[in-house]
């Protein structure tokens, strides 16, 4: 299956979490699939997330020219960040037990690089040459670290996916408020009109 990489489908507000999102509906195991369940996608994800994580990247683009071959480490990554920072939502704090593999899988990510990042103001190195998209998927996740991040994050209640709650208020409870947010007003809506027709008939 081919996937449309729209606007939608980076609404995690960091790469790293968009990574976490491309699994949908992990709260419904009987709904739920894997958009990375065909390699070729992972390439095709990194070039949609140049142009839309851009500013986070610095403008630095994002290669995977051998998706196959990065497809367990991009994986590893992908699953070890939900699961920590699924569970600091959850606890409002980072469970020690959970950073092992998270670590872990970031430093394979990062292990094959042959880059250099962290100059200043340049988080994931030099805009003039691209990045491995699993280095920089390992540099994302580490950055969600911060304690400022980790207050911010949230699970969208209607899809689950994580994101990063940047509002000045820090009040955003949909990932996305035209398509989550429209469609739980929707559902509220129906369920409104159904009771009230309820009412009348009995």
């Amino acid at each position: 299956m081919t996937v449309s990489w729209t606007p939608h489908r980076f609404t995690g507000g960091i790469l790293a979490l968009d990574t976490a999102n491309t699994v949908v509906l992990r709260n419904d195991p009987e709904k739920t699939f894997d958009r990375f369940d065909n390699p070729a996608e992972i390439a095709r994800f990194a070039e949609a997330a140049s142009g839309f994580r851009a500013t986070e990247l610095g403008g630095r683009k994002l290669e995977a020219p051998a998706p196959a071959a990065i497809a367990p480490v991009v994986l590893s990554i992908r699953e070890t960040t939900d699961r920590l920072f699924r569970n600091a939502v959850a606890k409002g704090a980072i469970t020690t037990s959970d950073l092992p593999g998270f670590l872990a899988a970031c430093a394979d990510g990062l292990a094959e690089g042959r880059t250099e990042i962290g100059g200043p103001g340049r988080p994931f190195g030099d805009p003039a040459t691209p990045i491995a998209f699993e280095a920089a998927l390992a540099v994302s996740a580490l950055s969600l670290l911060r304690g400022d991040t980790v207050a911010r994050l949230r699970i969208c209640p209607n899809c689950s996916w994580l994101f990063v709650d940047r509002s000045r208020n820090s009040s955003r409870l949909w990932c996305d408020m035209a398509v989550c947010g429209n469609r739980q007003k929707a559902n509220r809506y129906y369920r409104r009109r159904t009771a009230a027709r309820e009412a009348i008939d009995v």
